[in-house]
């Protein structure tokens, strides 16, 4: 017999349960209804935005329910309070990014009065149905699958109190930054006046980018009073090198930090990359492979989920199953799961193709525009 599937798999998944039944205490026979619902499939469009989550549930008549449910947010003291406590530590922003939440980050942060679990009173359910039970067994099915998106992302409920994933990483970085003291050597140059009247030099034409970056001219030792070693030095200049050429050849002038990161890490020493960044190795490796498969795009639908329109994932979804392909194609958010291949729409438009192996789900290639052609890897003997 096959266990009936329940929701809240991690502590503190469950814990968003409790707070959902919590709520029910006077009225808890809606529950078990908005359990089967979620179980069924009932629930469509989901999508949890800064304090809220809104869906569509399917009751008994034709026409779907709308949900909302609210949730309090913090203002800018209360995360100021709880950004000092992640910092505290640099393991636990490792541990958020490796999707964990550490109890002892949840403890401080409910003493200091900024609890990112809620509580009973923090969940605000509505539905559009003549059902007057709070919650309704709609508002339930949605809070059940809730769970789902915070057992799989622990910064979900950072979304919920109103700031998500690169908002919280964002200025956790800038702080770090404001705490360091970097010494820098400063050399004498010329004086305004003088580089003012200076002549300027024709620039030289740019020359064809190289297949490959090549190697450095050997480096000599540090001048004195620079704190760098050797090695470190050969390292930033062949990474320069290699930026160079990518510019050349037509690659993105800007890159945000992690971008820049995994796109270190190619070719460069990923635990150190690793350390100095506050990330696990895995999750950097993980970032590398996608930017070396399919650039910043595919950087960007490996670390986020969204909801992209309803109609967007279903034309997709009929365009495959209209195709001579195996499988039955899954849809979840802005992902398409058909066999041992998901395709995840981007939020540049692209759809970007991504095969399961031992560090998970990773792209394979570049985004194409049409989710057909982003499945050509499939050899004639898979078709059916």
């Amino acid at each position: 017999m096959t266990p009936r599937r329940t929701f809240g798999g991690t502590w503190w998944g469950r814990a968003w349960v409790e707070a959902l039944e919590g709520r029910a205490e006077l009225d808890p026979n809606r529950l078990p209804r908005g359990r089967t619902y979620a179980r069924k499939g009932r629930v469509s469009a989901l999508d949890v935005t800064s304090g809220e989550v809104r869906a569509f549930v399917q009751g008994s008549r034709s026409v779907p329910y709308r949900v909302k449910i609210r949730t309090a947010v913090f203002g800018d003291e209360q995360w100021s309070a709880l950004l000092d406590i992640i910092g505290r530590r640099a393991g636990h922003a490792a541990a958020l990014l490796d999707g964990e939440l550490p109890p002892e980050l949840a403890e401080d942060a409910r003493e200091a009065g900024v609890d990112l679990l809620p509580g009973p009173g923090d969940l605000k359910p509505r539905c559009s149905c003549p059902d007057t039970a709070d919650p309704c067994k709609h508002s339930a099915a949605v809070c059940y699958l809730v769970a789902d998106e915070v057992d799989a992302d622990p910064f979900v409920l950072f979304l919920l109190r109103g700031r998500g994933r690169e908002a919280v990483l964002s200025e956790l970085r800038a702080r770090r930054a404001r705490t360091t003291v970097v010494e820098e050597r400063v050399e004498p140059g010329l004086s305004p006046e003088d580089a003012f009247a200076r002549a300027v030099a024709p620039l030289p034409r740019l020359p064809a980018p190289p297949a490959e970056p090549g190697q450095p001219v050997t480096l000599d030792l540090p001048p004195p009073g620079v704190s760098l070693r050797p090695d470190v030095l050969a390292g930033l200049a062949a990474d320069a090198a290699a930026r160079a050429r990518d510019l050349l050849r037509g690659g993105p002038l800007e890159l945000t930090a992690e971008e820049d990161l995994a796109r270190r890490a190619v070719h460069g020493d990923v635990i150190s990359l690793a350390r100095a960044a506050g990330l696990p190795a895995g999750e950097l490796r993980r970032w590398a492979t996608a930017w070396q498969a399919a650039g910043r795009g595919g950087l960007a639908v490996l670390r986020e989920s969204w909801q992209p329109p309803r109609g967007a994932l279903l034309a997709a979804k009929a365009e495959l199953d209209d195709a001579d392909l195996p499988g039955e194609t899954k849809v979840w958010r802005n992902r398409l799961t058909r066999a041992d291949v998901q395709l995840r729409l981007g939020q540049d438009g692209l759809w970007y193709r991504f095969r399961r192996g031992p560090q998970g789900w990773l792209p394979v290639a570049p985004g194409s525009r049409a989710p057909l052609d982003a499945m050509t890897d499939y050899p004639a003997s898979e078709r059916r």
